[in-house]
């Protein structure tokens, strides 16, 4: 059995955590209660050991298709054959559940539309990523999973059988017929509930497709590319963990950027780097309460400093400061990528960026949502202090090289970006500041940037001091103001960059690679994909130099329109693109969905389309 191409998987949730479900009708990964908790479905990161919950239809003849119900997260995958046509409705309720028989449920119904189809079903749990033995119970209702930690509870309403450390059962349904299943977490050695009651699972999924319509109602764009904008916020809104407003990056780990190469790493924490983004396209498209709640846990953060005064670059969606990265050796990695990590030994590094994506969310939010607090002015007046003192030390930059530390560019303008909100937000609230000390390295950070960070033998902005690699961050350059679109500077970085690789460049097939990771500065093997989000920076560059040349206006909405049709059947996208259009490493990536959404916005907006909306430049 070969593994499933990422990108043929959809994903549902509950705003705690969230399942990725196969075209083939198998859910193979699910990780229990929350995002970063162990896995208890895996089979994404290894076919025989991993864990699956596998709903199949046995007829050779079969294809298979995947549609969300409109404008909604609940799932349905069908199953097409001369018999006939069935399909898998799967969603996770999100409000108002009853939890006396569980948590966290996940239901899948599955309804012959047409003729008849025999199914069989297999749910073969594999407990902390297939680390925890477990016992399997039949009961009246269905089938309870028990490991020591945690326990599982299968209701179903066809028999089930048990086959060693797993519950199987065939089934047929004639045209109109439907059989429910419900997996939800019940307490080690608890009771199961009732069978699955067809009337309240119809209630469910009413109350969810609701639920979905009603949030997505709060969307104020109305735009081109709509249904791609209103697919991103709904798949940014199910990485959203509701306790506390955490944005996991992605809901995955170690699913590979390069097959059978070690760029495998866990992306199911939050990123200080993801703030401004973040805030920038909730706001844009009228989801202030989301912005509100990720704004609220930020705060939190800068109230938790290093005691050097330093955020760290990642916390736990509880805002748990450890993240500690191990090796899962005992599994093969999906296409036998390894190693297989969770947690993430990032969070240790030094990123300088970070603060100056943190202070742009925290202008924006002051500017376009609430005014910020006293309280949260001295911490930001702390951290800026901070990056004067240490704006000039190596960092490992904003793709988190695991070489030698350096003085890449992008860090040094996220610095310059830091000191630049920090007293624009002092200018406009009066609060109390440095502001000389503060202007005063702002402006030897511009000036140090354009002396040291161009390179004229590559007639561009550079990853690095002295180097000849080029970087995609910087892309950023004219999206943050620190110079303007068409600065000749900021045309012949977009210009060298825009060249293929073979001529030094960054962009292959109207897709930009980050940068040349062939050079080996990262420290890793096995070269990646291009990289999704700085494909649609380019696109934003392009669209604000576009003011001024028509021409480039016309080639960022071609490169935007190329890029939508490398999403998958579902309009999701993961973190990057493989050489034949394959979606390789984490997916669904927050990030790639926030860069859509704003490239989007300013696209169409200089198209002609949006003077009606509200100007959200600085």
């Amino acid at each position: 059995m070969a593994y499933l191409p990422i990108e043929n998987h959809g994903i549902i949730g509950d705003l705690h955590t969230a399942a990725l479900v196969g075209m083939d009708g198998a859910i193979d990964w699910l990780c229990l209660p929350q995002f970063d908790s162990p896995s208890v479905f895996a089979s994404l990161l290894d076919k025989e050991k991993g864990g699956s919950f596998r709903i199949e239809a046995l007829d050779g003849r079969v294809t298979r298709k995947q549609f969300y119900w409109p404008d909604t997260n609940v799932l349905v995958t069908r199953f097409l054959s001369p018999d006939g046509v069935g399909q898998i409705i799967d969603f996770m309720p999100v409000e108002r559940i009853d939890r006396s028989h569980g948590k966290h449920p996940l239901i899948r119904q599955v309804h012959a539309t047409r003729g008849m189809l025999k199914f069989h079903l297999e749910c073969a749990p594999a407990f902390d990523y297939a680390r925890a033995p477990h016992t399997v119970r039949l009961l009246a209702a269905g089938a309870a999973f028990d490991s020591r930690e945690i326990a599982l509870g299968l209701a179903s309403t066809v028999p089930l059988r048990v086959n060693g450390s797993a519950v199987e059962a065939d089934f047929t349904l004639d045209e109109g017929q439907t059989a429910v299943f419900v997996l939800r977490q019940i307490e080690p050695g608890g009771d199961l509930g009732p069978q699955p009651n067809m009337a309240e699972v119809q209630d469910l999924f009413e109350h969810t497709v609701r639920y979905w319509r009603r949030w997505l109602s709060h969307c104020t764009y109305r735009g081109r590319w709509r249904e791609m904008v209103n697919r991103s916020a709904l798949a940014l809104k199910l990485m959203t963990f509701d306790p506390t407003g955490a944005i996991v990056a992605a809901p995955t780990c170690s699913l590979p950027e390069c097959i059978g190469g070690d760029r495998n790493w866990d992306y199911r924490y939050t990123w200080i780097r993801d703030a401004a983004f973040t805030l920038y396209a909730l706001m844009r498209i009228g989801f202030t309460h989301e912005a509100s709640q990720f704004m609220s846990w930020l705060e939190a953060r800068c109230h938790e400093l290093n005691p050097d005064g330093s955020l760290q670059i990642m916390y736990g969606i509880d805002g748990r400061h450890d993240v500690a990265e191990q090796t899962l050796d005992h599994l093969e990695g999906y296409g036998g990528s390894r190693p297989v990590r969770i947690g993430n030994g990032a969070y240790r590094q030094r990123q300088l960026d970070i603060y100056g994506e943190l202070l742009d969310s925290v202008y924006l939010y002051n500017k376009y949502a609430t005014p910020i607090s006293y309280e949260l002015w001295r911490d930001v007046r702390e951290l800026t202090d901070w990056v004067t003192r240490n704006w000039q030390t190596k960092d490992q930059g904003v793709w988190e090289m695991r070489g030698a530390p350096q003085n890449f560019v992008y860090s040094k303008v996220m610095c310059w970006v830091a000191l630049d909100r920090a007293l624009r937000l002092a200018e406009k609230r009066s609060f109390p500041a440095d502001r000389e000390r503060w202007t005063e390295v702002r402006d030897k950070i511009y000036e140090e940037v354009l002396d040291q960070g161009w390179n004229p033998q590559r007639n561009a902005f550079t990853q690095s001091y002295g180097s000849n690699s080029l970087d995609a961050a910087n892309l950023v350059m004219p999206l943050v103001f620190f110079l303007a679109p068409n600065d000749p500077k900021m045309e012949q970085t977009i210009a060298a960059i825009s060249q293929s690789p073979k001529e030094g460049g960054l962009l292959a097939s109207g897709l930009v690679y980050r940068y040349h990771s062939q050079d080996g500065i990262d420290g890793l093997h096995c070269e990646e994909g291009s990289f999704n989000m700085c494909t649609f920076w380019l696109v934003e560059a392009l669209t604000r130099a576009g003011h001024t040349d028509r021409s480039k206006l016309e080639l960022a909405r071609l490169i935007f329109e190329e890029m939508l049709g490398y999403s998958n059947h579902l309009g999701l996208f993961s973190e990057q693109t493989g050489p034949c259009g394959e979606a390789l490493g984490n997916f669904p990536q927050a990030l790639t969905h926030l860069a859509l959404i704003s490239a989007a916005f300013n696209l169409d907006r200089a198209l002609g389309a949006g003077e009606n909306y509200p100007d959200m430049m600085h």
